[in-house]
């Protein structure tokens, strides 16, 4: 469901992207700051392929990882209000997940299609029939944080499959899962859920999970649930015996820092989940409509003021990964007025290039940071194609 903004998910929607650039990846060699310099956006397959650590990334030894509550003990502020982000809650076993214990039968029917999701404290059934037959399975992993909703993951013969149905918070009921067909399912397997492939469901789980793969092997029953600091910050565990052992130095390289990347970078690692420009470009998502409002970092890169190259717009300038996301739409205003003039009569300076708004200096994101409800997701979303965004203009793409 979302994180900084993790959204909600959908293997289909949310993953096939990456693995259609993997072929991409043959022709380049692409270090994870090697972009510095030249202000473009890169496929994350690129980036993830390249030497450095980048989110998603399965090269580091299981071992080398060591779970959040390392990390708590020098950074317990931090560690504590990440308790309470999206992020560290995109992946539960659905044995824990809130939304099933708090609704215990689910139903649903599309055309012929019986659905019942039951939730006792042992397992989560999922169970769907017909006027002839039924098929059962227990489903293993929820996808998101429930702020949105929660997709479902089961396991059959060695293969992973995606649900066919999700669960929506606004609606407090099952649907068809984001990216799906809503056509009727040809088989009852098919109305059950769908296949992932093998490479869908390592993206998948790299992105709703930490170090699911490991070595280059992907085993998401090994992996650290939710996406934790060293899904971003990278293994920890030399970084913290160096810690304990009083000798690590700053910048010794024993641990990624996101916040020294430069801005490019710095959008582009957040799109390692959320979707980078050239993903959401080359995977050929534009002209899918307001569907890809989720895709945030694409979003902001199609905005005039990023084409300006100021360095302070990036995500981590309004959102930081620690916390969780505001809803406050008030608090974002000093981020606005930090590069755009307060008032009409200051002009404009190199620290604000930003010309005042003549309408107001409130809210600012409500008139310029629209939200947007894509068909069938019953939720909304910010867009962050920062425009001017009259009501009756037409959704940019």
């Amino acid at each position: 469901m979302k994180s900084a903004l993790l959204i909600f998910p959908s293997a289909v929607a949310l993953c096939l992207v990456l693995s259609a650039l993997f072929f991409l990846a043959s022709s380049f060699s692409i270090s994870a700051q090697s972009s510095q310099s030249s202000s473009i956006s890169l496929a994350t397959e690129m980036r993830v392929r390249g030497p450095g650590w980048w989110p998603t990334k399965g090269q580091p030894a299981r071992a080398e990882y060591t779970g959040p509550d390392a990390c708590s003990e020098c950074h317990e502020l931090k560690s504590e209000t990440a308790q309470s982000t999206p992020m560290l809650h995109a992946a539960v076993r659905a044995s824990d997940s809130r939304s099933l214990r708090e609704h215990a039968n689910l139903p649903f029917q599309t055309g012929p299609y019986t659905y019942q999701l039951l939730t006792t404290p042992e397992k989560s059934t999922l169970t769907v029939g017909n006027a002839t037959s039924s098929l059962s399975v227990d489903l293993l992993w929820a996808l998101g944080s429930g702020h949105m909703g929660q997709t479902f993951i089961y396991q059959q013969s060695a293969k992973f499959y995606e649900s066919h149905v999700s669960f929506y918070t606004a609606s407090q009921a099952l649907d068809i899962t984001p990216g799906q067909s809503h056509s009727i399912p040809a088989t009852l397997e098919d109305a059950a859920g769908r296949a992932i492939p093998p490479n869908e469901a390592r993206f998948c789980f790299g992105c709703h999970t930490t170090a699911s793969t490991a070595r280059n092997q992907f085993d998401p029953s090994a992996a650290f649930l939710g996406v934790t600091c060293e899904a971003c910050h990278g293994p920890g565990a030399q970084h913290i015996a160096a810690a304990r052992a009083k000798t690590e130095k700053r910048g010794d390289g024993s641990i990624f820092n996101p916040a020294q990347l430069a801005r490019v970078d710095s959008v582009d690692f957040c799109g390692a989940c959320h979707r980078t420009w050239q993903d959401v470009v080359s995977g050929q998502m534009v002209g899918a409509g307001t569907f890809n409002v989720r895709f945030a970092p694409y979003r902001l890169e199609n905005s005039k003021c990023w084409a300006g190259g100021d360095a302070r717009i990036t995500c981590m300038s309004c959102h930081d990964p620690h916390k969780p996301l505001s809803h406050d739409v008030a608090s974002y205003d000093q981020n606005c007025l930090a590069c755009h003039a307060s008032s009409p009569t200051e002009k404009k300076s190199e620290t604000h290039p930003g010309a005042a708004c003549p309408v107001a200096t409130k809210n600012c994101v409500t008139c310029h940071m629209p939200k947007v409800e894509p068909p069938n997701l019953h939720s909304t979303f910010t867009d962050h194609w920062i425009r001017i965004a009259h009501p009756s203009s037409a959704y940019p793409e």
